[in-house]
């Protein structure tokens, strides 16, 4: 199939989105390596997806979220499309089973993380597996400068070392100039063809206000614009309390943060974006992989830490193309916050030893052992086990990410799944021999297709229900095929994970460089600075100031920011007293016709002049006589 008919059958699209196309044949005609910049919305995902269909062999897609590697897995794999991931929480025998199957199935689309690049099962298979182009999502974390840091990222260039044929397409929404730089750089992209669809967003309405009550200005925003909403704050604790207060003023709102179980946060979203619940409050959490095009507003309600950050929430509204507002609303404690958080310094090197000596301890990870395995980890739980205070474990273990040593992923929530490993004939005898287990088989094998070939996602309320058992009951019978051998049984997993992406260190061995800590600050600093100063600035365009941040120089003021609006009344007033000027200066010389006023107004929009006599007319500025003559009123 060609391009746009690939599009046509498994998208119901005629044609491509601004640059898309561009895009996608510079990556399908094997040129040249490809950068490509969408804003949020923009339909990065096609770009690798629909060339992975049209080409030869497998796409092989870095991305950093399980979150949004699922969605994206689950929504391909909806469309009748060969799609795969492997990500933290996953049992050995499921990765070994998705690996052979992009070798010999029809697998087109396999979703990595960037560390599962370094693991050995996964280069093991590499020499046999076919690829056709690499796909690097969210590329911005390949720089310090980006606002998502990911130093796995750093080492995706190895791949291309093993493979030097291997094209690759870097993808962001948001990337200034020295994170363009940095992907270039870092992944060793080749003479890239490069591609920006520009941060402009025509739809989309930019405003920033300082207020003493900023819920109450949410509220009055909520109430002009109808629609979906979402409100951005940075505490849990603030999403429960915003939500409620929404709730007691009759607005259909909930809260979503990360340490929600996966059910409650699945009920939350689906609720959500079935338009039960109006406004989502939630933390940063909230929003990547979610794809609601009607959210009609954006409003954060505490300032961000950086425009990257705000740029990629606040275009989440309006996706659909049609308006949408984007609101930061601040108050002179948010500034004061930001600033005093720029004095505040790293964890230093002895509390980073002690916190990575109990991570150990508490996953029970013996020295020299642990390199890329996954362990359930609570940091409450966590927290309370070691009389740890929440705040400071939470910026320590960022930054033991950050130098490399961990990697902490939000709670997914996996069902449980089973696999029949042995052959039919071994399965048959072992029904003979155990008739108590043999309705089960049978009822596993009618109700789970390919429960043979692959792990099936099995409901164990469902087969409760129909065999009559209680939920409780039915794990152990699975515990107990997997004891005989009949197969291999994952139980749900609902806990975030953490992995020691090296063998576990002595904590002395911990260190950070001087120079690092150096960078960081003065990144931290330069992003802080960028969100206060676009907060606090009332005379430039709100999206030429975000477009100008991101390198994107000569963009036309939008029109339709506060900035913009405000500078409209500005001028609306002054031709208004212009008018109101004119009228006033000829109407105190005598009497004269609504022709005569418009003639000498004639440089003036007719029906301004007009309701600006009106006006006049209702003040009792101005008189009209029986001749229909009009007078300035004398005191």
């Amino acid at each position: 199939m060609t391009l746009n008919n690939i599009l046509r059958h498994y998208w119901g699209y005629d044609v491509f989105r601004p640059l898309q196309e561009s895009i996608i044949h510079s990556v399908f005609t094997h040129q040249r390596d490809t950068l490509a910049l969408l804003p949020t919305g923009g339909g990065k995902s096609l770009c690798f997806q629909v060339p992975a269909l049209a080409m030869e062999g497998l796409c092989l897609v870095v991305s950093p979220l399980i979150a949004l590697m699922k969605d994206q897995v689950y929504n391909l794999q909806r469309r009748g499309i060969g799609a795969a991931a492997l990500y933290s929480g996953m049992h050995p025998q499921e990765i070994d089973d998705t690996l052979e199957r992009c070798i010999y199935g029809n697998v087109k689309l396999l979703y990595v993380s960037p560390e599962r690049l370094e693991s050995e099962m996964f280069l093991a298979r590499l020499p046999r597996m076919k690829f056709s182009f690499l796909a690097v999502d969210e590329a911005h974390c390949i720089s310090q400068w980006g606002y998502d840091f990911r130093p796995a990222y750093l080492k995706i260039h190895e791949l291309r070392n093993k493979l030097p044929q291997l094209n690759i397409l870097a993808l962001t929404a948001s990337a200034t100039p020295q994170v363009r730089e940095d992907i270039i750089t870092y992944l060793k992209l080749q003479e890239p063809n490069v591609f920006t669809g520009g941060f402009a967003r025509s739809n989309l309405s930019y405003s920033a206000f300082e207020e003493d009550n900023k819920m109450q200005k949410m509220l009055q925003i909520l109430q002009n614009v109808n629609g979906s909403s979402v409100v951005y704050v940075r505490s849990r604790k603030k999403t429960e309390i915003i939500a409620a207060q929404l709730h007691e003023k009759g607005v259909a709102a909930d809260f979503y943060h990360a340490g929600l179980s996966s059910t409650q946060r699945s009920q939350k979203q689906d609720l959500w974006l079935q338009n039960t619940c109006r406004v989502m409050v939630s933390t940063n959490a909230f929003g990547m992989g979610i794809d609601k095009p009607d959210v009609r507003t954006v409003v954060h309600l505490d300032l961000p830490e950086s425009l990257e950050e705000y740029y990629q929430e606040a275009g989440r509204a309006g996706r659909d193309g049609k308006k949408a507002y984007a609101v930061l609303l601040y108050d002179k404690t948010d500034l004061l916050r930001l600033r005093e958080s720029l004095q505040k310094g790293e964890p230093d090197i002895e509390e980073l030893r002690r916190l990575y000596q109990a991570l150990g301890n508490y996953c029970r990870v013996p020295l020299g052992s642990g390199a890329l395995q996954n362990f359930d980890f609570q940091i409450f739980e966590f927290c309370k086990t070691y009389n740890l205070k929440t705040v400071n474990t939470a910026a320590a273990l960022k930054l033991l990410e950050q130098e490399g040593y961990i990697l902490l992923s939000d709670a997914v929530w996996l069902p449980p799944r089973f696999k029949i490993t042995c052959s039919r004939e071994a399965l048959y005898d072992f029904q003979l021999r155990h008739p108590r287990y043999d309705v089960f088989l049978k009822f596993l094998m009618r109700n789970y297709a390919g429960v043979f070939e692959d792990f099936a996602a099995v409901n164990e309320g469902f087969i409760a229900h129909h065999l009559s058992y209680k939920k409780e009951e039915v794990k152990p019978i699975f515990e107990k095929l997997q004891q005989y051998e009949i197969g291999v049984y994952i139980p749900q997993k609902d806990a975030p994970q953490l992995t020691f992406l090296t063998p576990r260190l002595p904590a002395n061995d911990i260190v950070i460089s001087q120079e690092k800590r150096e960078k960081r600050k003065n990144i931290r600093y330069k992003n802080i600075i960028a969100a206060i100063n676009y907060a606090t600035t009332y005379h430039l365009c709100r999206s030429r100031q975000l477009s100008a941040y991101f390198g994107e120089a000569d963009v036309p003021d939008c029109g339709i920011c506060d900035v913009c609006l405000q500078r409209r009344n500005t001028i609306k007033n002054d031709e208004e007293q212009q008018i109101i000027a004119e009228i006033k200066q000829l109407l105190q010389q005598g009497e004269y016709s609504m022709e005569a006023i418009l003639q000498y107004n004639a440089c003036k929009q007719k029906d301004r002049v007009i309701t600006v006599l009106r006006n006049l007319y209702d003040a009792q500025k101005v008189v009209v006589n029986e001749r229909e003559k009009w007078t300035w009123r004398k005191k």
